[in-house]
């Protein structure tokens, strides 16, 4: 597979960066049609803002999955604006709410920052099995190609040979290269060769696979820690992201999933898949109040464009349709 150029980046008019915004919100706002469901039967109509009101509005949060301890925090909040007479009526109190949520998702919503200077840039994706990591990293090597960077793959996901083929079917689809050894060969090593072998290319960005590791297997999380060691041999600072895939069907596991993975190498981001198939999609608010993680990207389809950077406010408002 051949390595392609290196694209001028420039930047986009005003009027495209409007438009792809919009664009990105519509998307959003359809991902998070199932997640939004009971908030919009709370908000619909016009009921009296009263204590009930507010019950009503807390069963609602936790069956988001937005968290016991969040939605707490939420209606206390509420609660004092409506005994100070600050809530009037239904749009006073989904501008509260909307306030709130973006106050509490803003200190998470951090892009990636890729160095010019310190090649490669080496980002490890970490997660269990049938969250979407593979596709997630096709997407985001389209992400990063389109931003005119030279990227290559690691597909350090040796314990199944489907995992190998799909990140080389992507490779292919994307005109990506990608560095990969046989089923069974140790993970560490590919993804040392492929480090070396950006070095020595010019690449920009190298992106490894690793396998869908079980949390609650003990062997595994070393052997990722492993990996983190010796990549740091060629760079002190490799990997210089670690992103964690969460599939937003997962709901509250995803926060033991986060808490085991953060333990074995130090999560710096989380990339939340998924988005558009389930009605769970509250859980990445848990994450923000629970972990100071960065969240990085959202899946809001199956479409090759359809990973998002992740962006409080529009979050938000598709959230709670504002």
């Amino acid at each position: 597979m051949k390595f392609f150029s290196r694209k001028n980046n420039t930047e986009k008019p005003a009027n495209d960066l409007a438009q792809e915004k919009g664009s990105i919100s519509s998307r959003l706002r359809n991902a998070l049609k199932r997640t939004r469901s009971g908030l919009e039967d709370i908000f619909a109509g016009k009921r009296e803002i009263n204590a009930e009101f507010l019950e009503d509005l807390e069963s609602s949060l936790i069956m988001a999955d937005i968290g016991a301890q969040m939605t707490d925090e939420i209606i206390q909040s509420l609660t004092q604006s409506l005994n100070r007479n600050e809530l009037k009526d239904i749009d006073s109190v989904k501008q509260a709410l909307r306030t709130f949520l973006i106050s509490s998702l803003e200190a998470n919503a951090i892009e990636s920052n890729i160095s010019n200077t310190e090649k490669p840039h080496v980002i490890f994706v970490v997660g269990v099995n049938g969250v979407g990591k593979t596709t997630t990293i096709g997407k985001l090597a389209n992400h990063f190609k389109k931003e005119g960077k030279r990227i290559l793959l690691a597909a350090g996901d040796t314990y199944r040979a489907a995992a190998v083929e799909q990140l080389q079917i992507w490779g292919d689809r994307i005109d990506v290269p990608v560095i990969a050894q046989q089923t069974g060969a140790d993970s560490a090593s590919v993804i040392y060769d492929a480090i070396e072998s950006a070095r020595a290319k010019d690449i920009d960005i190298v992106i490894a696979d690793t396998a869908g590791r079980l949390h609650n297997k003990d062997n595994l999380m070393e052997e990722l820690a492993k990996i983190k060691r010796v990549a740091s041999k060629l760079s002190d600072n490799a990997p210089h992201e670690v992103l964690l895939v969460l599939d937003a069907a997962t709901g509250q596991n995803a926060l033991s999933q986060m808490s085991e993975f953060h333990k074995a190498v130090d999560v710096t981001g989380l990339v939340l898949t998924k988005l558009d198939g389930t009605a769970k999609g509250g859980i990445l608010i848990s994450l923000a109040k629970q972990f100071p993680v960065d969240i990085k990207y959202i899946g809001v389809g199956e479409g090759i464009d359809d990973l998002k950077i992740f962006e409080a406010e529009l979050f938000v408002d598709a959230l709670i349709d504002f």
